[in-house]
């Protein structure tokens, strides 16, 4: 059984969010081949050909593919799919979202969405209703196409592996898209889904200002990333990046610090598997409580102050 891998990246790196989709692909068993599809990118490809369990990595390198447009990757997915494989994986990030769906139309097949555990090579567990129900999905799919949600898999080790490199010199561009700007904001913190510890803040830290005022500290201490409720977010209190939520990032770190956060049941689903959960906010009967492991009951203009000095 043959199993082909999406990598996500930048053209320069690896993103880690690919080793949880192998893991998840070992569960299924087989052969795991791993797609680069960029423009300059042999140094993925090189970082692919290292990841434990990989047998083969093929890159495709042609500026077609330089910008990540779904419409040229998937079609590339989509052909090298027919070449024998049987399942084709992506992470459930931006990327892998937006390419998935277009390959599954032109393999003809459904897909299955943020697969969190696998039971068979055709059988699958995901999330529904946020979160509140998991369902286990079987597939008959002459191929299965799915994206896995990388909190749900441990990554596996970035080195150790020996796979060739092999090169696709086929390159189509569909023509209908073009790739016109983009901004990107850099960071020193971690970024949000690979980070160990997240501080978020929510509608109750009451302006962007105060964000920053309060929860920059606490996130400089304990070198945290920092991530966002979606009404934080919806009110211009930070950018879009920093949302967590069943329509932000799924984020599953050691510590998440959800301060201000009342706990909708859209941002519970997108945290709620961390492994400690800090709730700091004024209503004692927030649903945040429900799912944290320590709840502090006061003012976070005064509490977070505090619990930095002690820091």
């Amino acid at each position: 059984m043959s199993i082909l891998v999406l990598a996500d990246h930048n053209n320069e790196t690896l993103n880690g969010a690919t080793l949880n989709v192998v893991a998840a692909a070992q569960k299924i068993g087989g052969d795991i081949t791993v797609l680069v599809a960029g423009s300059g990118a042999q140094a993925v490809a090189d970082a692919a050909a290292k990841v434990a369990g990989v047998s083969k990595v093929l890159l495709a390198d042609n500026a077609a593919y330089a910008n990540q447009l779904a419409e040229n990757v998937g079609a590339l997915v989509a052909d090298v799919a027919k070449g024998g494989y049987k399942h084709v994986l992506a992470a459930s990030t931006t990327t892998g979202k937006n390419i998935l769906p277009r390959v599954a139309a032109l393999l003809d097949v459904s897909m299955i969405t943020d697969i969190i555990a696998v039971d068979s090579a055709t059988t699958f567990k995901r999330p529904i209703y946020a979160g509140n129900a998991i369902a286990t999905v079987e597939s008959s799919e002459s191929i299965v196409v799915g994206t896995v949600r990388g909190t749900a898999f441990d990554a596996v080790a970035a080195e150790g592996g020996s796979a060739a490199v092999e090169a696709v010199s086929d390159a189509k561009d569909a023509g209908i898209s073009k790739f016109v700007s983009e901004e990107i904001v850099k960071l020193d913190r971690p970024e949000l889904t690979a980070a160990r510890i997240v501080v978020s803040g929510g509608r109750g830290v009451g302006s962007g200002e105060n964000y920053h005022k309060v929860l920059d500290p606490l996130a400089d201490k304990l070198g945290a990333a920092q991530g966002a409720s979606r009404a934080a977010v919806d009110a211009g209190f930070v950018p879009n990046d920093f949302q967590v939520g069943q329509t932000g990032k799924i984020v599953a770190p050691d510590l998440y610090m959800a301060i201000g956060i009342s706990g909708a049941i859209q941002h519970l689903a997108g945290m709620k598997d961390s492994k400690v959960i800090v709730a700091i906010n004024k209503d004692e009967e927030a649903p945040i409580n429900g799912v944290a492991d320590y709840w502090l009951v006061a003012d976070l203009n005064t509490a977070v102050p505090e619990l930095v000095s002690k820091l």
